[in-house]
């Protein structure tokens, strides 16, 4: 072969290796946006992880009203019920994390909320904690905060200028039998089951057993099957202990998926039981700090996750992204949409504008 027809190969495989590339990137960056449209949801959704929970104590008015000023998508609450049967925005299975009930009601306090009224519930300071915890982020006004109702925060999504959606998860389905039931009463009252409000709901839940019930009492509803890896999910590889001088987030970053088959049986799970997506966890390029080791688990959405999602017609959601570097790198591969606790940064990455000024919106909203 002369010297011109080794040159001319040379050119024409480098060639198709940046065809190759270029098509492989494409393939990869495409997120499901004709599911999305075709379903009434955002493509690249901003899911305020209840609320803008980075700039404002999680699950509280401010923290809502703050996602609404800076345009997430939707808003996210973990869904509970007092004992008198109040619907409620609350995480965790009890509230000695983010409230003071181990100074007010001391001998309760790591009872279930469940076994609490909402008058009893009112009395609870759900604001001291933040300014504790993220002295950099305190602001007297926090002290004092009250938890909050699926109806506020219904309200204040209804009152927003761009009327975001509601998304809400079925908390420890198990401890409150038929609140699927009741969350179906609660959002036709209001109107946000009505035809014109398609896509403005969406329901999530890791329970398997609340995903059929979910579906049964409210079939139209898109719902999302929220995935988390080991004992009862997702089979992963076998690892070593976790250290005593290692995060969970360091233990979590170095677990995997034992098969694709064990990670797709998932997937079909929640496609023959109603759900027109999944909601993965992440690893966080930085998970090493107090705010956001809390944050990284398990990677469940390598690319060939995301791609397996979509050739199922599966939607991908993924939990919990509060980086502009794990913003970019998430999208790149595909995904639909993002949980965060800071939705100010995700629409600031996502569309390329400034953001808002969180304190001078802070001090607009009254706090």
């Amino acid at each position: 072969m002369n010297t011109t027809s080794k040159a001319t190969l040379s050119l024409t495989v480098a060639a198709l290796s940046v065809a190759s590339a270029l098509s492989f990137s494409s393939s990869v960056q495409a997120s499901d946006s004709a599911l999305s449209e075709k379903l009434g949801i955002a493509d690249h959704a901003v899911i305020a992880h209840r609320g803008d929970s980075y700039n404002a104590p999680e699950s509280t008015l401010p923290a809502y009203q703050l996602a609404c000023e800076v345009g997430a998508d939707y808003l996210e609450l973990d869904l509970q019920r007092t004992k008198d049967g109040k619907l409620i925005a609350v995480h965790d299975d009890n509230l000695k994390r983010n409230t003071n009930i181990e100074t007010v009601y001391p001998e309760r306090a790591d009872d279930p909320v469940n076994t609490f009224t909402w008058a009893e519930l009112e009395k609870l300071d759900a604001g001291s904690w933040f300014n504790e915890s993220y002295p950099e982020r305190a602001r007297e006004s926090f002290r004092g905060l009250k938890l909050v109702t699926l109806d506020q925060v219904r309200e204040i999504a209804e009152g927003c200028a761009h009327q975001p959606g509601l998304y809400i998860e079925t908390k420890v389905p198990e401890f409150f039998p038929g609140i699927e039931k009741d969350l179906k009463d609660d959002l036709t009252k209001h109107g946000w089951l009505d035809d014109d409000a398609k896509g403005k709901v969406i329901l999530q839940t890791f329970n398997k057993s609340s995903l059929e019930t979910l579906q049964s009492v409210m079939p139209t509803v898109p719902k999302i099957l929220l995935l988390w890896a080991g004992d009862g999910y997702i089979p992963t590889k076998d690892s070593a202990p976790k250290a005593d001088d290692e995060s969970y987030a360091q233990y979590y970053a170095r677990q995997e998926v034992a098969s694709k088959e064990g990670y797709a049986e998932w997937l079909d799970y929640a496609k023959q039981h109603g759900a027109i997506g999944v909601g993965p966890s992440t690893i966080q390029t930085q998970h090493d700090d107090a705010w956001s080791s809390q944050f990284s688990y398990m990677e469940l959405a390598a690319p060939w996750m995301v791609e397996m999602s979509h050739e199922k017609d599966l939607l991908m959601h993924v939990y919990t992204v509060d980086q502009a570097v794990d913003f970019e790198r998430y999208r790149d591969r595909g995904v639909d949409g993002f949980f965060t606790n800071r939705p100010n940064l995700a629409v600031k990455t996502l569309s390329g504008g400034e953001g808002k000024d969180i304190q001078a919106t802070l001090t607009k909203l009254g706090y």
